[in-house]
């Protein structure tokens, strides 16, 4: 079986890859039976020459590897037919301005594994960029309070090497007494929280947050159950919620009524209640100002999250009367950070952590005989053109009838 790290086409540049020099090479000791050779890269975050230090081959062309492993969609004129790809191809939500690509996988009988398809059987993440996501949301959140409010001026992460330049930065910084709202569970927000941990803000409980005030910053992670609540007014149950959250309404203001920085890392679900909507922004009891939405749902459940920010332009001001994008720095606005690629801020660590976890998860699954049924459920497509029964209610997707 060879395999091949393909280079980064998409637009804007990627610098990420799946695997570091380091960790290939300790996978090529863990299943010899593998080979890898990596195609050549003027912007990927290691270089070519630390590849073939190691002893891999660096090449422009590398048709003949049988899996292709990448971090980005892969353009359609650059797609190899009849290959195995492993790339995030952003079509299972039926992504309209990706419909061509899913097409034309298909019309090139190109097995598809996305990474975000690879599961256990309950369905849950095996490997993603979300810790690093989380990392750079909230530092970003704090870079922009410093930012508008005059206090400090953290430099942007990508001009730092890794996390730990990253975490020195904020040694530097004193966070003022403010109120800290943290939504979500999962990887998102505990990358989040890292950061949070690290400036030695203090976590507080849902009651305490929700009843007192503090002579310190403090921060509260709630989860799902605490900011959604039934409609019939019983107690809700967090799977159910999740297998159809339509018998669930808002309790979010209560948080909103005394939150200063929120940072949004949950995961939204289809038909889920939103947050909190533009209404409820207009509300004068409503004292959020600062918002780092790390999910980035546009016009969705955080409702100031009305386009997505860049890496290079990463604020923007959210006027709640109006309802219509200010300065972030406005009198009465939402400050808004919604970068949607914000691991690439990070790329060596963000790198080399999904690499890790690529390895556990996924390699040894083509050499033990797909015992977990990893590929299996991961794969969307098949090597005769077509989507495969867990993804078959991509057809009307595809035909251009979703």
């Amino acid at each position: 079986m060879k395999f091949a790290i393909i280079k980064e086409r998409k637009n804007p540049p990627d610098r990420r890859v799946v695997f570091s020099p380091q960790t290939l090479a300790e996978v090529r000791e863990r299943f010899p039976e593998a080979e890898f050779i990596v195609e050549s890269s003027d912007i990927r975050i290691f270089p070519d020459a630390a590849y073939a230090k190691l002893g891999f081959k660096v090449t422009d062309d590398v048709s003949e590897a049988d899996v292709m492993i990448g971090v980005k969609e892969v353009p359609i004129e650059h797609l190899i037919p009849n290959k195995k790809y492993f790339y995030f191809s952003h079509t299972i939500k039926k992504q309209p301005y990706n419909r061509k690509l899913l097409k034309a996988m298909l019309e090139n009988n190109i097995e598809m594994y996305d990474h975000e398809t690879i599961v256990k059987q309950s369905g849950a993440r095996l490997i993603g960029f979300g810790r690093y996501a989380g990392l750079v949301g909230a530092y970003n959140g704090f870079r922009a309070l410093g930012l508008r409010d005059g206090l400090f001026n953290l430099p942007k992460v990508e001009t730092l090497a890794d996390l730990e330049e990253v975490k020195a930065e904020l040694d530097k910084i004193t966070i003022p007494n403010i109120k800290i709202l943290l939504t979500g569970t999962g990887k998102v927000a505990y990358g989040a929280k890292e950061i949070l941990d690290h400036l030695g803000i203090k976590e507080v409980s849902d009651a305490l947050y929700l009843t007192s005030e503090f002579t310190e910053p403090v921060y509260v992670m709630a989860d799902v159950m605490e900011y959604a609540k039934r409609k019939d007014g019983k107690v809700g149950n967090k799977q159910q919620f999740y297998k159809d959250p339509s018998g669930y309404e808002s309790n979010f203001m209560p948080y909103a009524k005394q939150t200063d920085y929120f940072i949004a890392g949950h995961f939204y679900g289809n038909n889920a209640p939103y947050l909190f909507t533009r209404e409820d922004a207009k509300n004068p009891e409503f004292r959020i100002n600062l918002v780092a939405d790390v999910s980035c749902d546009i016009d969705g459940p955080v409702a100031s999250t009305i386009r997505p920010s860049t890496i290079a332009e990463p604020y923007y001001g959210y006027d709640p009367q109006t309802e219509k994008e200010v300065a972030f720095d406005a009198e009465g606005a939402i400050t808004v950070m919604a970068v949607d690629n914000l691991p690439c801020e990070l790329p060596k660590d963000a790198s080399e952590g999904f690499g890790e976890a690529f390895v556990e998860h996924v390699i040894p699954a083509f050499f033990n005989n797909d015992e977990r049924g990893i590929l299996k459920r991961a794969k969307i497509t098949t090597a005769d053109g077509k989507l495969t029964e867990r993804f078959k209610y991509l057809q009307d997707y595809v035909d251009g009838k979703a």
